[in-house]
């Protein structure tokens, strides 16, 4: 079963793993606590759209500076860093600039290790075990988002409401995560350009890319364009009188389900197709957010998160095994870069619009409208793709 799982895998996966650990300990916390002091849904909403599209435009110029140079390791370790550090800055200070400032460093961070990392696990494998691998490393990557909440969740039980000093204490497997990266040695990968990428190439490889890869990409982006952040996710449940550690109780088991399941899913992609584990995990999505428009009691939100931990097993990691193999090697990074630079800045998008809607229509409108979208993007892959 492990045999595809190299030892650079495993390294790498447990870094995803510890930094997880780090940034899920926080991430079911983050909206309570941001408006324990004063912000809106409105602008809890801008603040993480705002952090995806940093996230989007390092991931997509950082995977071209990647296959450039023929290096990974660089970019994932300073990228690590980075997401380390911000973890205690938030705790600093409540002043708008400074929490935009802490999410920008964190979010740059992961710009800048995403399609590097991701294109140092596609090479190490080959087309008929892509999706055993990103599902692998999606499942340690997971397990790192079930000890990050449960964490938060035990010390929340005996310390209710002091928020802040989770932000310090999510710095440790942070630093964790940092020391395994330099147990990885960078592959020389022998196909360097050594040209210079300049910043407005950023997004350039979309007209370089192939029919099949546009195609594609077309529908996740489409359906990106509609997938708000989580954390309205979590912010549904809390108006609807679920408790902090409640709350957090059904994120870790969401997360759960998804490191669970997102092995075999991947290794079931390599045997009956990406397509048709991908297309199902939309179903998943669908039945989610037709869920939570509609809720029927505090009960059923176990069983939407339930039903959303099947689709990120389904879509997360066999999206990303999908397009390293319509691409050639040579272009992992900018193929993966690219696809997860416009996905956070779709994120933006659907983020902030997401925060209005909420305020303007309520939260039925927000989670109908992605789930009518998602039903479109189906339809979209279904039939561009054969298999």
């Amino acid at each position: 079963m492990f045999k595809s799982i190299t030892k650079t895998i495993w390294i790498i996966s447990l870094v995803s793993l510890f930094t997880d650990f780090a940034s899920e300990m926080l991430y079911p916390v983050m909206p309570v606590y941001l408006k324990s002091i004063g912000y809106s849904v409105m602008v809890i909403g801008v603040l993480e759209g705002f952090a995806e599209a940093v996230a989007g435009l390092g991931k997509s110029y950082f995977g071209r500076l990647s296959d450039a140079s023929g290096k990974r390791l660089p970019f994932v370790r300073l990228g690590y860093f980075l997401s380390a550090v911000s973890k205690p800055m938030i705790a600093l200070s409540t002043q708008v600039w400074w929490i935009f400032s802490a999410r920008f460093i964190d979010r740059a961070g992961k710009g800048l290790r995403t399609a590097p990392r991701d294109a140092l696990l596609s090479d190490e494998t080959d087309a008929a075990n892509k999706g055993t691998v990103f599902g692998f490393h999606r499942a340690m990557d997971t397990f790192g988002a079930v000890l990050g909440p449960l964490t938060a969740l035990l010390f929340l039980f005996y310390y209710p409401g002091q928020y802040k000093f989770l932000f310090y204490i999510a710095f440790v497997p942070g630093v964790v995560a940092i020391v395994f990266t330099f147990l990885v040695k960078d592959k020389k990968t022998g196909h360097a350009s050594k040209k210079a990428v300049a910043f407005h190439q950023t997004f350039s490889y979309w007209n370089e890319s192939s029919a099949d890869y546009k195609k594609l990409v077309g529908g996740l982006l489409l359906f990106a364009l509609f997938n708000s952040s989580d954390v309205f996710l979590l912010l549904k449940m809390k108006e609807s009188g679920m408790p902090d550690t409640t709350v957090i109780a059904v994120y870790i088991f969401y997360n759960l389900v998804f490191a669970l399941l997102a092995f075999p899913l991947g290794r079931m992609a390599d045997r009956v197709g990406m397509k048709k584990i991908f297309l199902a995990g939309l179903i998943f999505f669908i039945i989610t957010y037709a869920g939570f428009a509609f809720p029927g009691g505090n009960s059923l939100f176990w069983v939407y998160f339930l039903s959303y931990g099947i689709f990120a097993a389904a879509t997360d990691g066999v999206s990303k095994a999908w397009i390293s193999n319509i691409t050639p090697k040579t272009e992992t990074a900018s193929a993966i870069g690219l696809y997860t630079g416009f996905q956070s800045i779709a994120t933006l998008i659907a983020s902030s619009a997401a925060g209005f809607i909420w305020v303007q229509f309520g939260p039925s409108a927000v989670f109908l409208s992605a789930a009518i979208v998602a039903l479109f993007s189906f339809s979209w892959i279904l039939y561009s793709f054969r298999s």
